[in-house]
């Protein structure tokens, strides 16, 4: 076990971050009327953590991890976080420019000099992260037609070079398109620049910086502590996360509450990025879309005035997530679920748990 010490020494520049605080004790939990209508309602299985500067006020699990070994869920039960993968992503892409190893605003064939030369000209690392490439996605056309894709690992270089080389659908920055082949090219630019596997940069950048010792990728979903994947049913029905490793960039990874809460609190209150890198991230790019780099960021109505807050969620198999993180007040919510239930239930309830009017 480290000491309290031996953390601070061992996240060198993490410690000089001010507002640091430690996830509170897994004793932690109480009574909320909020949550425990909609565990009734939705019949949610699952984690709920609501927490304020990274340390948890409440946090209780619900249901079960694995229904067939009768497991049940509990504070650190690790379960698939999907899309929250692009804000992990993104935030080691950030440390990466802020090292002067890549840029924002430079155009992709500064690292991907074989990518065709309209799009690798004209598409930067801003439209990737910001889902405005307007490569078209060819991972998907090519799944249709032989679901045997997803058992062949290709290396990310092979992934650009086999799903990425269509016609532009718009000039980048025009529009919207959330496609996973975008975060492909990221991952290909990051092994590029760096000459390090992509998983590899995101746990000396970012997971182990944040101590965040339960978040990774790979294929895990058997492993002890592991939450299953279920059809919503009823009755619920085991759901395959079938993936490739070169997707845990735009969704692959699998997380706790806990990490999630302490990281939120570290990238958006502390000076882990640079001013610049979290303005970046906070930045709303399509406007739509609520949608700046790696995620979203949500203009809430609490007591009667609007609240920024970042959102980032997550959606795949039968996993669902939330992660808002109020840019005033520090205030953080996490839900983890694995049952397929409606993304916008969720959205819903973490925006009541947060003090938010309903919407409009």
């Amino acid at each position: 076990m480290i000491d309290r010490r031996g953390l601070f020494a061992a996240a060198g520049a993490l410690c000089a971050a001010p507002g640091l605080s430690l996830a509170a004790p897994a004793t932690l939990g109480a009574d909320n009327p909020v949550v425990d209508a909609f565990v009734a309602e939705q019949k949610f299985q699952g984690v709920v953590m609501i927490g304020r500067k990274g340390r948890a006020s409440y946090a209780r699990a619900f249901g079960m991890a694995d229904i067939e070994a009768q497991k049940p869920a509990t504070r650190d039960t690790v379960y698939a976080i999907a899309s929250i993968s692009k804000w992990l992503t993104t935030i080691a892409v950030l440390r990466l420019v802020e090292q002067g190893k890549l840029s924002l605003d430079a155009p992709i064939a500064t690292w991907l000099p074989d990518q065709r030369p309209d799009t690798g000209k004209t598409v930067t690392l801003t439209h990737l992260l910001s889902n405005t490439s307007g490569v078209p996605n060819g991972f998907m056309p090519a799944l249709k037609a032989d679901p045997e894709v997803l058992k062949r690992e290709v290396s990310a270089a092979q992934a650009v070079s086999l799903f990425c080389q269509g016609d532009p659908l718009f000039p980048p920055g025009s529009r919207f398109d959330y496609a996973l082949t975008n975060w492909f090219m990221v991952t290909a630019i990051v092994e590029a620049a760096t000459g390090r596997p992509f998983q590899a940069v995101v746990e000396e950048l970012v997971t182990g910086p944040l101590k965040m010792s339960h978040t990774r990728a790979g294929r895990i979903d058997a492993e002890a502590g592991v939450a299953a994947s279920y059809y919503a049913g009823p009755p619920l029905a085991r759901r395959e996360n079938a993936r490739l490793a070169v997707m845990a960039a735009g969704g692959g990874y699998f997380s706790t509450a806990d990490d999630l809460l302490v990281a939120a609190h570290l990238v958006f209150d502390t000076s882990f990025l640079s001013d610049a890198s979290r303005k970046a991230m906070t930045t709303i790019l399509v406007p739509e879309q609520d949608y700046a780099l790696g995620g979203r960021v949500r203009s809430l109505t609490i007591d009667g005035q609007v609240r920024l807050a970042g959102w980032e969620t997550g959606r795949t198999a039968g996993y669902r997530s939330v992660l808002g993180h109020r840019l005033d007040t520090g205030d953080t919510v996490v839900i983890l679920n694995n049952t397929d239930l409606s993304q916008k239930a969720l959205d819903l309830f973490a925006d009541k748990l947060l003090g938010a009017a309903p919407r409009a």
